[in-house]
């Protein structure tokens, strides 16, 4: 069969020259995969590029090398496939060609009988990741930004071989880590240290001559005189790590994402050492190679994974452009920031602007106590990030130097940027910002981090009101990406621009929103609690209510997440929400009878018995699948309320909150596409959000 070619394919082109390594009496063949872009387009595979490296190897082999290496262009080494080419694929078959492609070009390097390395000098994810294992040997870079398989978090499996391969490398259970566990994580990325300890590397090199040590590194292979050993692989504790694996999945996705599954089955097969081919095999692929294929092929056309493409483009593409924002020509220069509190949200966030901005960052509190706290949290944190080898001692003492604290408002004169983390009460954030208008230069910019508050109303009475911004960030403010940035009645486009611009030297995703009560996450996340809390106050037991949305593999359920926010901040939102809208969103007597109580929600992982007492319930108990459909039908309608009142410009944008500040997973697509595949979106408002096939199979 013809391999599909897609249209729109950036190449990436395998560039073979041969090199002269001293001690060896032949060259080495040196393929280089360069799509010819600098290091913010990564190198990816599709067809021509697979093609391309399938030409190379033919060339290198031909000149009888000492050895055959791959490498990459600077800070990239390959990110994997080509994801764009996905759906324009047609059927099964061509999707089973893609993957017998991959194999095919490959495996070349794994059975050549010239060695073959792959010098890994910078990010390596998925296929990139895969085509490295494929090599007999490979060195890495202490410089390599990401290394990864992230497919199941797509709703796709490795299907290169990475399934067979790496458990055979490093045993099942690194595997499974890599494999499964790491991508359901937030997609987490392995780092080169950690890479070498796996033993996915053979040796680490810094980054500063990387390439020249590597191929001095193999000629010693070559010549005997460094002997590679890797420690066997234990197949006694297959069965075991595969079974805690499922119970892990089932407890966390309750089969919600078919590609993790997959992937499991996938691993099993991998027991058997990628060796002879299955039978009847037209590639002669092993086994469990050919059985990744077929993987490829089955969830290449599944909703999960056109909903997975849709969130990475969202994630890749919409938030390095965030839709709305001001010419970034507009923003000031930001030499000085100020910190109004010293709590612990104000303290993380001086660590995170003292670390992007590397500028003097200045807290301020009622009394010294709290003003020495914040700064001690500081400090001590930057300590930690020391004792762990992340930050070298003289950057930390730079950062410390940076951060100072003072109970005299007077300190924020000459602040160009100051940010407010004081208690959610409107007059308490009127009133600082009151006071600080008489200290703080006309051109500063004056920043709030409410949640739920009215940025319009916190500035209504200001001298300058224009430059008063929302500034919304999350907790864990080191872990969670999102950025709400809100445009208040009266802002201006440089008090944006200069927002748009911060939030971008921290390295957060931002998204414009509109001054709506709650703005986006906080806003959906209490519609959603609203109706599991209206479903317990009815008399649903608390446990059926919190497992009702199981099915959809959401990141925690709605108690653990409820414990997470704080139920006395959610009641906070809540209160606000309902004021403002009394119809949708209800006060409920037993959260804050929780709130009150102090006592946790949820403990091992089991709604609290000492909670269950507190509640005061009625006698119309509901399914799960009622308390579910509910849940989903509020989500919706609220949706549709927030585009048609223009809280952000798309769905896009809503789906982007939603992943990066709630977390919700990519197989859902955030949120609008999985409502649009389910039928609720028409059902309750009459429409899709999303046209068929932006997030889905076409129709």
């Amino acid at each position: 069969m013809t391999v599909p070619r897609n249209p729109n394919e950036v190449v990436t082109r395998s560039l073979l020259r041969l090199v002269e390594v001293p001690g060896l009496d032949r060259p080495a063949a040196l393929i280089t995969l360069d799509n010819g872009l600098d290091h913010t387009k990564p190198n990816t595979f599709g067809p021509a590029g697979l093609s391309s490296l399938d030409k190379a190897i033919t060339e290198a082999l031909a000149a009888e090398p000492a050895f055959v290496a791959v490498t990459g262009k600077p800070y990239i080494f390959c990110v994997g496939a080509d994801v764009t080419g996905m759906p324009l694929l047609a059927d099964r078959d061509e999707a089973r060609e893609i993957g017998r492609l991959g194999h095919r070009v490959f495996g070349r390097l794994r059975t050549s009988a010239v060695p073959t390395f792959a010098f890994v000098n910078g990010a390596a994810m998925g296929g990139g990741l895969e085509l490295a294992l494929h090599c007999h040997y490979r060195t890495l870079s202490g410089g390599a930004a990401a290394l990864a398989l992230p497919e199941v978090s797509l709703g796709l499996v490795p299907g290169w071989g990475g399934t067979q391969l790496l458990p055979n490398l490093i045993g099942i259970a690194g595997a499974a880590q890599v494999v499964i566990q790491n991508p359901l994580t937030q997609n987490r990325m392995l780092k080169p240290k950690q890479a070498a300890e796996l033993g996915i590397a053979d040796v680490l090199f810094a980054p500063a001559d990387f390439l020249e040590r590597s191929l001095e590194w193999a000629a010693q292979v070559v010549r005997g005189e460094v002997q590679v050993t890797r420690p066997e692989v234990d197949r006694e504790m297959w069965d075991g790590v595969l079974y805690f694996a499922r119970q892990m999945l089932d407890e966390r996705l309750h089969g919600a994402v078919p590609a993790a599954y997959r992937a499991l089955e996938l691993l099993e097969l991998a027991r058997e050492a990628p060796a002879g081919p299955a039978d009847g095999d037209p590639d002669g692929l092993p086994k469990g190679m050919a059985a990744e294929v077929e993987a490829l092929a089955e969830l290449v056309f599944s909703e999960e994974l056109r909903s997975g493409l849709y969130s990475f483009d969202l994630v890749q593409r919409r938030a390095k452009r965030p839709a709305g924002a001001p010419d970034k020509a507009l923003a000031r220069p930001v030499t000085k920031v100020g910190i109004v509190g010293a709590g612990l949200m104000a303290s993380q966030l001086a660590l995170l602007f003292a670390r992007r901005l590397q500028v003097p960052v200045v807290l301020t509190d009622l009394d010294q106590s709290r003003v020495d706290s914040g700064v001690g949290y500081v400090h001590a944190e930057i300590d930690k990030l020391v004792g762990k080898g992340r930050l070298p001692e003289g950057t930390a003492a730079t950062l410390r130097g940076l951060v100072s604290g003072s109970v005299d408002k007077g300190v924020f004169a000459d602040a160009d940027f100051v940010i407010e983390a004081v208690f959610e009460d409107l007059a308490v954030k009127k009133q600082v910002w009151a006071e600080l208008e008489k200290i703080v230069s006309p051109e500063a910019v004056l920043a709030t981090n409410t949640s739920s508050l009215s940025v319009s109303a916190m500035a209504a009475d200001l001298e300058h009101p224009e430059r008063v911004v929302g500034f919304h960030f999350f907790n864990p403010v080191a872990v969670l990406p999102l950025l709400e940035i809100v445009r208040g009645e009266r802002t201006d486009d440089a008090t944006l621009a200069t927002a748009f611009a911060i939030g971008k030297e921290l390295r957060k995703s931002c998204v414009l929103v509109a001054d709506a009560p709650a703005f986006v996450v906080n806003r959906l996340l209490t519609r959603f609690l609203g109706e599991i809390f209206a479903a317990v106050d009815a008399g649903t037991p608390p446990e059926v209510a919190d497992a009702a949305l199981d099915p959809l593999g959401l990141p925690m359920r709605p108690l653990a997440l409820l414990q997470l926010v704080g139920p006395a901040v959610a009641y906070h939102v809540g209160g606000t929400l309902h004021a403002a809208f009394p119809d949708r969103f209800a006060v409920s007597e037993n959260l804050r009878r929780i709130a009150e109580s102090g006592k946790p929600l949820v403990v091992d992982g089991d709604v609290n018995p000492e909670v269950a007492g507190l509640l005061e319930v009625g006698s119309a108990p509901l399914h799960a699948e009622e308390v579910r459909q509910r849940a989903l039908d509020a989500l919706a309608q609220e949706i549709r309320l927030m585009l048609d009142q223009g809280v952000v410009a798309e769905p896009q944008d809503i789906d982007l909150c939603m992943i990066l500040g709630a977390g919700w997973p990519f197989h859902l697509g955030g949120v609008t596409p999985y409502l649009d595949r389910t039928g609720t979106s028409e059902r309750v408002t009459g429409r899709r959000f999303l046209p068929r096939g932006a997030a889905s199979l076409p129709a």
